[in-house]
């Protein structure tokens, strides 16, 4: 009996024995993994401060899908491609003037503004009447079109359109390129007219190979018979058909007799200006189309005096007309 006593004695001691050495085992465990997490949150909090950036970070919104268009650059695009060969002026009715306004009419349209807003502002000054042709997604494009808004002018949108010369010659940002479905040409137009305010007509800028496509003319001018624009045809080919697809969908229309500017020198601006005059003695009334350069700006200022007495001058909303 004392012997059962003295084994059960033994087996509890080592019992206890046991549990206190698996509770010191466990202990030593909990506080390794306890050491291990701190210096895993700490590494964390030290990587966070170290190399998070200084602005914190922004939600980032759903990506849109856009429609193709040639990249926004905030580099002027090139002025037009003049035709290498002069296009014959065509024959025009005499547009009729009250008795009280002998003067023929002549608009003069100052194209491919936008992206300098010093030479815009120059020639909002001169004592003019003058309109205003915008590229789309230029730089300026908003703050141009608020300073012509003040001065009563025209504003129009200056549609960049494909010419044959493209890819080597790019008229730039939301140009309508001749390859686009037709979803593709019509998402890219609206958001051309959209992004220029207040525009009440619509030329072309380059456009050789655009304007001399019939489809997608009908399309462009459906478009623009919608919004109630007129358009006024650069005439950068002798293949444009802008004036049968104005004909067919009855748009106030009008086009270039006349660019001013494209040989950069003063004799030749005068000699532009004074062929512009003589077109608007002889049919009545005459479109020019010049850029916005400080030599252009200068001959302007000279000549506008002179000019004045022989012509006057307006908005090209009051030469378009519906084409019979």
């Amino acid at each position: 009996m004392a012997k059962r006593k003295a084994t059960r004695k033994k087996k509890i001691r080592r019992k206890s024995s046991n549990n206190n050495l698996f509770q010191s085992s466990l202990a030593k465990v909990l506080a390794g993994v306890s050491i291990l997490v701190l210096l895993v949150v700490t590494a964390g909090l030290l990587m966070h401060f170290l190399v998070s950036p200084d602005e914190p970070s922004k939600s980032v919104s759903p990506v849109k899908s856009v429609p193709p268009t040639p990249q926004t650059s905030a580099k002027s695009p090139a002025f037009e491609i003049y035709p290498s060969k002069k296009i014959p002026s065509v024959k025009k009715p005499v547009k009729s003037t009250t008795p009280a306004k002998h003067r023929p009419l002549v608009a003069i349209i100052i194209d491919d503004l936008g992206y300098d807003k010093k030479i815009a502002i120059k020639f909002s000054k001169l004592n003019a009447v003058l309109t205003f042709s915008i590229l789309p997604h230029s730089p300026f494009q908003k703050t141009i079109a608020h300073l012509s808004r003040e001065k009563g002018f025209d504003i129009m949108l200056h549609l960049p359109m494909e010419p044959v010369e493209y890819p080597d010659v790019n008229p730039g940002p939301g140009t309508l390129l001749t390859s686009m479905t037709p979803d593709q040409l019509t998402r890219q137009l609206e958001n051309d007219l959209d992004a220029v305010p207040f525009i009440k007509g619509v030329n072309n800028h380059m456009g050789s190979k655009m304007t001399a496509a019939s489809s997608q003319m009908y399309q462009i001018f459906t478009i623009l018979k919608k919004r109630g624009l007129y358009f006024v045809d650069s005439r950068t080919t002798v293949e444009t058909l802008c004036k049968p697809s104005a004909r067919l969908f009855q748009i106030p229309f009008a086009q270039r007799d006349v660019f001013l500017d494209h040989v950069a020198t003063v004799e030749f601006i005068r000699k532009q200006l004074n062929e512009l005059v003589r077109i608007a003695q002889h049919n009545g009334y005459a479109v020019g189309i010049g850029h916005p350069h400080s030599l252009t700006y200068q001959v302007l200022r000279e000549m506008l005096p002179e000019l004045q007495k022989k012509v006057r001058l307006v908005p090209a909303s009051e030469i378009v007309d519906l084409v019979g």
